[in-house]
């Protein structure tokens, strides 16, 4: 495929549309602090050169009007090479309006687009744009979210591990706000009874407990060979982690509401995590989650992506300190039911740009997606 060239010699940016989508959960879903039974996919398209480069981000619906209002003139006109550029212009055009939070949900999905445009005009996955440092990508199977029964835990679980071979798990616990203590490890035992003792396993408290609470949960944690303890206690709560690292065997995760590059950089110096979490659709797209990749590997530490796997997979593929990518069941519902060109998880790895289709691989299946919309 031939770059158009305009302007200077370089393809530019001359159109960015949006759409929002709001899909109902097939069952009511929680986890520690929240509830929730629809999921809202923010889809972003950046126009140039002759193509079309897609990206998007999970957040509230009103995501789409910073898009509209405040981001798509400001990469107007851009060239599409210069994606870092553009996310930098972005970055400062949001100064006044508050960047972490909704708008760096954003800068997100528009950064996450330009990649794809830019791949996409050189005829390349995304993968080979950015430099490979393996082909395939890691994943672990994360839901078990505390309103299921444990029929439907048991299905979830049996479904990861048998049916796709993915080799880890994660449930949420802190049921709320840790208020179902009992609950929570009853949950825990009966999960590890579910998938046996050779299957990783993963908890995620999404900050619902006090720092003393999740020690103590983390006795129980060790009986039942839980390796990965996330969020014990409120990300924003540095000292709070730390302390609880120090105390635990299990590793302590966290960094999903890294906003900002310097989020980072603080959660890192604090020595608050043992493996550092970025999600590309809000720390500022794929531009901000390499340079977070970046920190974690100078602090001797390995990356983990959260949710939204299929936007996370080339990207994944071009750090040397990956971790994995979480098979998150709400994402990969959706992107599954939007998209073509989503990826096969059996055996507990994707492979992006295995088939060679240039950019993230992904084409909206608009007529299916239609249904859906919401603005």
């Amino acid at each position: 495929m031939t770059p158009q060239i305009v302007g200077r010699g370089e393809p530019l940016v001359h159109r960015v549309t949006t759409a929002v989508y709001s899909v109902p959960t097939g069952a009511p879903e929680g986890d520690g602090t929240l509830t929730w039974d629809s999921t809202t996919m923010v889809v972003v398209q950046v126009h140039g050169g002759g193509a079309t480069g897609l990206g998007y981000t999970y957040g509230a619906a009103a995501t789409a009007h910073v898009i509209e209002q405040q981001l798509a003139d400001v990469v107007t006109g851009l060239s599409v090479w210069g994606v870092p550029a553009a996310n930098e212009a972005m970055n400062r055009a949001v100064r006044n309006a508050g960047r972490p939070g909704l708008i760096a949900g954003a800068v997100s999905a528009v950064d996450i687009a330009l990649w794809d445009l830019k791949a996409r005009l050189l005829d390349l996955p995304l993968i080979r744009l950015l430099g490979g440092s393996r082909t395939d990508v890691p994943v672990y199977g994360s839901g078990g979210f505390t309103t299921y029964d444990q029929p439907q835990l048991d299905r979830q679980l049996h479904y990861w591990t048998e049916e796709l071979g993915i080799p880890r798990v994660k449930i949420k616990i802190g049921e709320s706000w840790g208020r179902a203590e009992r609950r929570d490890r009853e949950r825990i035992a009966r999960a590890r009874r579910s998938i046996g003792d050779a299957t990783e396993f993963y908890v995620d408290a999404n900050g619902a407990y006090g720092r003393k609470q999740a020690v103590r949960m983390a006795h129980h944690l060790d009986e039942h060979g839980v390796t990965w303890f996330e969020e014990p206690v409120s990300s924003d709560d540095l000292a709070g982690l730390t302390a609880i690292r120090e105390a635990i065997t299990p590793e302590v995760t966290a960094g999903e509401y890294g906003y900002t590059l310097a989020y980072f950089g603080h959660l890192l110096g604090a020595g608050a995590v043992d493996c550092l979490q970025a999600d590309a659709t809000r720390c500022g797209g794929i531009t901000v989650w390499l340079r977070a990749a970046a920190l974690a590997e100078a602090a001797g530490l390995e990356l983990s992506g959260h949710c939204a796997p299929h936007v996370h997979a080339h990207a994944a593929a071009a750090i040397p300190n990956l971790r994995h990518l979480e098979w998150f069941h709400d994402h990969t519902r959706i992107e599954d039911l939007f998209f073509d060109g989503t990826l096969d998880p059996h055996g507990g790895s994707i492979h992006p740009g295995a088939d060679g289709a240039p950019g993230h691989g992904l084409t909206l299946r608009g007529e299916q997606a239609e249904k859906y919309r919401t603005g």
